[in-house]
């Protein structure tokens, strides 16, 4: 007995000797917390920052797909930059620049924007096609847009883009508020892959969209949205008066 509790005394004391350094609560060398702008994972920087909008590995949510190849082979890395620095005002889609009144630093912007281009990007496409052009080069023109969207859109989005079999109204005042020209130009060419609606290639099948088509039928889009502001104008001059 007297061995045994020898044994178990002399067993405590090593624990003791050798757990003397590990103290609750002592940082260990490999628990430092990095400072937020210092975090250069492309990981962890895209699930706090985009996830919550464009989806877990950019494949989309309430904003468009970021890992969508056709969104890719149109926006080059200068566009899509400028966009995650400066935002675009009057959409839900913020300024993430520190220097613009955000939370993350410009190389933060870098690892992202890399990190998109190298993980989801596929050279070459689309190919044999003639791939239209991420911002407008020449302004568009309601009336011919109304035209193209009978052709190419109104199948799906129903007439006057108020709902139809196959998607959802593109015309009602609350979603037109809420997007840029140039959101609704990127949506016309890349479509919405994850809500199985096509690009620019697919709407009609053997005959993609041309450029002007493109703009034309955003200027028509945009023109509704002009509407809507001057009826919600008019409506509430006549409560006024």
């Amino acid at each position: 007995m007297k061995t045994s509790g020898s044994c178990v005394l002399l067993l405590a004391g090593l624990m003791l000797v050798g757990g003397c350094d590990v103290h609750v609560g002592k940082p260990q060398s490999n628990s430092e917390v990095v400072a937020p702008d210092q975090v250069m994972d492309f990981a962890t920087l895209y699930g706090e920052n985009c996830a919550g909008c464009h989806g877990v590995d950019g494949k989309g949510g309430a904003a468009i797909a970021l890992s969508d190849p056709a969104y890719l082979a149109i926006s080059d890395r200068a566009a899509v930059r400028k966009v995650i620095v400066n935002g675009v005002p009057g959409t839900p889609m913020p300024a993430f620049a520190q220097s613009a009144g955000g939370m993350i630093t410009e190389k933060q912007i870098d690892v992202i924007v890399d990190g998109m281009r190298s993980r989801w990007n596929k050279p070459g496409m689309p190919d044999g096609v003639v791939r239209p052009s991420y911002e407008a080069k020449s302004a568009g023109d309601a009336s011919q847009g109304a035209v193209n969207y009978k052709a190419y859109c109104e199948s799906c989005h129903g007439p006057e883009g108020r709902g139809g079999p196959k998607g959802s109204s593109i015309t009602d005042p609350a979603y037109l508020s809420l997007v840029s020209d140039q959101g609704l130009r990127t949506v016309v060419i890349t479509g919405r892959p994850e809500l199985g609606a096509p690009d620019w290639r697919g709407n009609v099948p053997g005959k993609p969209m041309s450029d002007r088509e493109i703009t034309d039928v955003v200027s028509w889009l945009a023109s509704r949205r002009a509407k809507n502001s001057l009826e919600t104008d008019s409506a509430r001059n006549n409560v006024q008066h």
